[in-house]
């Protein structure tokens, strides 16, 4: 059966990002409206492809900046209405890769750490507070929180092993903490809005098939009993479920879609 999200404003943080155009261009084949925030204005290219009826606007917006998010929901309102889906996707990661260097455990720059929890984190807590607190004003909505496997996993080092550096690759220990943390805010907001008629959940995927080098990729889906990474088309689906009224009676809840990863 087809999701028709006709009628629903969707806003999307860093639409530019790797998963963003995903989110974006899944809910406006889906019929909604689309706004996507970035720290730019541009429209992904992914997302005009699909933007044939004209429902995109892309803002700036940097989850950073709390003055950047409330000019970003005004103009929102003024365009579009008052928004009904968010899905809180912008975030720093670290892919696998010789490029960039690496860090003893002990020696992880704090810089590092800070940028990544003030983004993944204190950034989604800024953006529900901004755009879930007029969702919640309006008496309805869907929050769709982006957090990952590694919320609720360590990642496993052998994955990096064969990557040329000295110290070997470490994925930043804040990453995983950060998105922990975004599974814990969703179940925080699920109990207080709630009653306001809005759901949050979390919705955490495995591992995405992207430009990761054939090692690690061959490592990674050794582990997962599908035996493959996700693709774009594995994660529209379950997007969708959260975002529409297929899951009216689901919040507070984690979608893990890794695979079966966490299966044994």
């Amino acid at each position: 059966m087809r999701i028709d999200l006709s009628g629903e404003v969707a806003v999307v943080t860093g639409v530019g990002g790797r998963l963003g155009g995903i989110w974006a261009t899944a809910l406006l084949d889906a019929g909604a409206a689309v706004v996507g925030l970035d720290l730019g204005d541009e429209t992904p290219v992914a997302v005009k492809e699909h933007d044939g009826a004209g429902r995109y606007v892309g803002l700036r917006g940097d989850v950073t900046d709390r003055d950047s998010l409330e000019a970003a929901l005004a103009e929102t309102v003024r365009r579009c209405g008052t928004p009904t889906i968010l899905v809180n996707n912008a975030g720093i990661d670290k892919p696998p890769s010789a490029v960039g260097g690496s860090w003893l455990f002990a020696d992880v720059p704090e810089q590092l750490s800070g940028a990544v929890l003030d983004v993944n984190a204190l950034g989604v807590l800024r953006v529900c507070q901004v755009f879930g607190t007029a969702m919640a004003a309006a008496g309805r909505g869907s929050v769709v929180n982006i957090g990952s496997l590694y919320g609720g996993v360590a990642p496993d080092p052998r994955y990096y092993d064969h990557i040329d550096l000295d110290p070997p690759f470490l994925k930043p220990p804040a990453y995983g903490m950060s998105k922990a943390a975004v599974a814990a805010l969703t179940r925080y907001l699920a109990a207080m809005w709630g009653p306001a008629g809005v759901r949050v959940n979390t919705l955490s995927p495995g591992g995405v098939l992207g430009d990761q080098d054939p090692a690690f990729r061959a490592k990674f889906t050794a582990r997962v009993p599908l035996q493959r990474m996700a693709t774009e088309a594995d994660l529209t689906g379950p997007l969708l479920f959260l975002a529409s009224g297929m899951s009216r009676y689901v919040t507070g809840g984690e979608l893990l879609v890794d695979g079966g990863y966490v299966a044994w």
